[in-house]
């Protein structure tokens, strides 16, 4: 299995510190509000990986934390009149739900940066004592990227041109640094601010050491796989290399993946255009399989661009499978021959072929475009040759083998159950009382209740009107 290392920026065989075993971090969002698309990538791409690595029979360790405390989430607490913690657990919880609806699997543990303050009290205090950190004089602890020598290897820069692109928030203290490139470890609390005590002042955790934290916690102190978007490689995943091999004495993650960016109709996503959007408003046009049918359409590794016309392909391309996927299960129901027949033996070592080649794909870097289209190539033989006479278990083969590689990519071959009309018309008129009552987290709940349903509901002049998805 080949896997793109940012570190050595090329292709290398995949070998797990321990035979059997994957240690694997995902940074997660900060959670202040619902996920946009761009979150969604890498949470389905590096699940796919997953999934992959379960499916050849590793054992998989998979940590993706949520950034509960963090200067946007403080701003929006400000806004609505709340604490920090009640904007972080609602949107941790609406987090969840797009991830289900994404089928997303749940990470083995999800960590939250405020559940683990003591664990960066001790790693900054040993930064400290190892002379990688400093207390500024109000507090503010930085990390000396100076003392570090291989800051710099993930992004393949020198220190002298990270400082050009460097964006860490900017802090009370920051006349406090010894160099303009070394960052925060440890901020000070500002008035109305949650803030932890600590030795220095009280305060709350710089971004960076949350990751370095988490992931020696729950994977140790080496990992086999670090994963993100590409926006991550500087400054945050420098720096958590930088952190966790300065306190550990030892190489932190052996692999690193990134993500490309998601472009909306071939710009940069971005609120200031107008083209940002967030996953629950895809949802209220399309299934978010197909979203996820989508996103697995190109490399990881390419920039993809997100528009109707491609979206509107994805739907079609799934419908293609799922489809193919009814035919063999009606067929699966009519087939009596028990025996294979000599032309079924030879369409099933096509098949078997093109088994082969889907795990080529998926072992070359996770190319999961090409393992799509080995699908499609099955569905297609399937279609072919699947008749009334056909064998059941030459049926059962095709649709088992499909079902499986389609898992392993986390698409559903199982359309979802018809929705009686009553059911529907009941549940609209619950949200409808809801938002009469200003009930507005119940009215979403609903909402996103129907959706899952395969509902897509529009409020109009005229009153809510609904269709099926």
């Amino acid at each position: 299995m080949k896997i793109f290392n940012t570190l050595s920026k090329s292709k290398e065989e995949f070998v797990p510190l321990e035979p059997g075993k994957v240690r694997m971090y995902v940074c997660g969002p900060t959670v202040y509000n619902y996920i946009h698309i761009g979150n969604a990538r890498p949470m389905i791409v590096f699940d796919t990986v997953r999934r992959y690595f379960e499916y050849k029979g590793y054992e998989v360790n998979y940590v993706s934390n949520f950034t509960d405390v963090d200067d946007k989430i403080i701003k929006k607490a400000l806004e609505e009149g709340v604490d920090s913690d009640t904007i972080s657990r609602r949107y941790i919880a609406e987090c969840k739900k797009d991830m289900e609806s994404m089928n997303v699997k749940p990470a083995t543990t999800h960590p939250q940066a405020t559940q683990e303050i003591d664990g960066m009290l001790e790693m900054i205090r040993t930064l400290i004592d190892k002379g990688h950190a400093y207390a500024a004089q109000d507090g503010t602890v930085y990390f000396r990227t100076k003392s570090f020598p291989g800051y710099g290897k993930l992004s393949h820069k020198n220190l002298d041109e990270l400082q050009s692109g460097f964006r860490e928030i900017k802090v009370t203290g920051e006349e406090g640094k010894e160099d303009p490139s070394d960052f925060v470890l440890w901020k000070p609390k500002k008035e109305g601010e949650p803030f932890w005590e600590s030795p220095w002042c009280q305060g709350r955790p710089g971004w960076h050491i949350e990751c370095s934290v988490m992931s020696r916690k729950y994977l140790g102190e080496q990992i086999d796989i670090h994963a993100g978007g590409e926006d991550l490689v500087f400054p945050h995943h420098e720096n958590e290399i930088a952190q966790s091999e300065a306190a550990n004495g030892k190489p932190f993650a052996t692999y690193w993946m990134h993500n490309a960016f998601l472009n909306i109709d071939n710009r940069k996503m971005s609120k200031s255009l107008g083209n940002f959007f967030t996953v629950r408003e895809v949802g209220e046009k399309y299934d978010l399989q197909v979203l996820r049918f989508f996103m697995l359409s190109a490399h990881y590794r390419s920039p993809l661009n997100f528009s109707a016309e491609l979206m509107e392909a994805s739907r079609n391309g799934l419908e293609r499978i799922l489809t193919g996927v009814e035919r063999l299960k009606d067929a699966g129901q009519k087939a009596l021959g028990e025996t294979v027949t000599a032309e079924e033996e030879g369409n099933l070592e096509s098949a078997r072929g093109l088994v082969a080649k889907y795990e080529a794909a998926m072992e070359d870097d996770f190319n999961t475009a090409d393992a799509i289209a080995a699908i499609f190539e099955l569905v297609k033989l399937a279609n072919a040759t699947v008749s009334g006479d056909s064998s059941r278990p030459y049926v059962e083969y095709l649709a088992t083998t499909i079902k499986k590689l389609c898992d392993v990519l986390g698409v559903l071959t199982e359309r979802k159950t018809e929705v009686l009309d009553g059911e529907v018309e009941a549940l609209i008129a619950r949200r409808q009382q809801a938002r009469k009552e200003k009930n507005f987290a119940l009215a979403d709940q609903i909402r996103q209740q129907l959706l899952d349903m395969g509902i897509l509901l529009e409020d109009t002049r005229e009153g809510v009107k609904w269709k099926r998805a």
